[in-house]
């Protein structure tokens, strides 16, 4: 077909309903249908009280990483140093069974406001500049020569969510902010429904696209509404009328519906507030202040069994193991104890982020032995924080070094082998189911 064909009537199919995911693949939603109900991943998944299960009936837990894509480039860090393939297979080599991979809203405004998705290579161009983003574009083309300079971002993620079904892996999509930069602060215009760059009818319009190109991803099994709500201190009015669990209810209500009705297979999760540290009025059925209503099932009718709650939690200075695990239950994982006079809803409930500084013996503290204790205990899903070497770009600074990350700057293998050894492989191994 000729090229500018091509892109027209990708453009028009992209605007009428996030239909570019079934028209660049021959039949791909009958087929990812047929593969996740009769092999794996045995799909879609459902909840059951406090389990998330598949199409067998067996319990599935998801034992896995962030693999951030939400900054600048708007495409999966590490590809300027590892292909997708090495790094999926890495993750995989931990015992590790999922990622959450993140997105930036603004990947999904692009498309309708250009008509069409970015390239990857103008993307690194516009995110790094005119000298730095060739070179990191060239060595992305090096690491991954399937690609070429008409692959465009979203086709990217295509790419690491069926390297990712290849290898078994499950895909938690995570829109992590609007405006594509690094996370999170309160004043980052990102934190609230209504802040800056938060444009709750562009979010939920982003939400509605992702999740309707995610049904030619057999992998996808799952995705989650928003990253880390927090205060817009930089915006008194809202944060004084607006930060608040009605208001939270109200938008979670157009995410989850946005996502259910667009894909009706995935689970959705919830976070709730203060960076997502605690969901305990949804847990515990209390009023949804300042307004008089409460979490009920009711309002998400035909879809009750696809909901799942999220906290996260960096209590990296606890010292007292016992303490912590108390405010885990407190924040959110009381949900998974029907047992519980005062647990209203009993939901699944996953810790999407913890991490610590790879560096010496840090996974050997009070946090992260505590944090590997408790989800062995509760057979908890989790996702710790991050999988990344470094950064195409983090808050200004480019090739950023992460030293949170699993794995060494070039990605080329593990930060700290004894961590991985000695407290990441035995948490997988206890933990993961699917």
């Amino acid at each position: 077909m000729n090229s500018s064909i091509r892109s027209s009537l990708v453009s028009l199919l992209a605007l009428s309903g996030g239909l570019f995911a079934s028209f660049s693949r021959a039949s791909p939603l009958k087929e990812a249908e047929n593969a996740r109900a009769d092999s794996w991943p045995f799909g879609p998944l459902v909840t059951s009280g406090r389990d998330m299960k598949n199409t067998q009936g067996s319990n599935v837990v998801y034992a896995g990483t962030n693999w951030p894509g939400h900054s600048e480039v708007m495409i999966p860090d590490g590809l300027n140093y590892q292909s997708i393939e090495g790094i999926v297979t890495k993750i995989k080599s931990a015992g590790m069974n999922a990622i959450r991979l993140t997105y930036a809203i603004q990947m999904v405004d692009e498309i309708y406001s250009n008509g069409k998705d970015t390239t990857v290579k103008d993307s690194f161009t516009k995110a790094l500049g005119s000298t730095n983003g060739p070179k990191a574009y060239s060595q992305f083309l090096a690491k991954n020569p399937s690609f070429n300079d008409t692959t465009t971002r979203l086709q990217v993620f295509d790419a690491v969510a069926a390297e990712c079904l290849k290898q078994k892996v499950f895909v938690h999509l995570d829109n992590h902010m609007s405006k594509a930069t690094w996370c999170c602060s309160g004043s980052d215009g990102n934190g609230w429904f209504g802040d800056t760059y938060y444009n709750v009818d562009n979010w939920t319009r982003g939400l509605t696209y992702m999740a309707n190109h995610g049904k030619s991803w057999p992998a996808l099994t799952s995705m989650s509404l928003r990253n880390e709500l927090r205060s817009p201190d930089s915006n008194q009015s809202l944060k004084s009328q607006s930060y608040n669990w009605r208001d939270w209810y109200t938008n979670i209500k157009k995410g989850t519906s946005a996502i259910h009705s667009a894909n009706p297979d995935v689970l959705i999760f919830l976070s709730g507030l203060d960076y997502d540290t605690y969901v305990t009025p949804v847990v515990q059925g209390t009023t949804m202040t300042p307004g008089s209503g409460k979490f009920s099932t009711a309002d998400f009718q035909g879809y009750t069994n696809k909901l799942v709650l999220e906290v996260h939690n960096y209590q990296n200075s606890a010292s007292n193991c016992n303490s912590l695990k108390s405010s885990l239950y407190n924040s959110g994982f009381q949900a998974l104890h029907a047992e519980d006079s005062k647990t209203v809803n009993v939901f699944p409930v996953l810790l999407t982020e913890f991490g610590f500084d790879m560096s010496g013996s840090t996974w050997q503290g009070t946090y992260a032995t505590c944090i590997a204790s408790y989800l062995t205990e509760q057979k908890a899903g989790w996702f710790i924080w991050v999988v990344s070497g470094s950064y195409y770009i983090r808050s200004g600074t480019q090739d950023f070094d992460e030293l949170w990350g699993l794995l060494k700057h070039d990605w080329s293998d593990w930060r700290s082998t004894a961590y991985i050894n000695g407290g990441l492989k035995p948490l997988a191994a206890a933990t993961a189911q699917g």
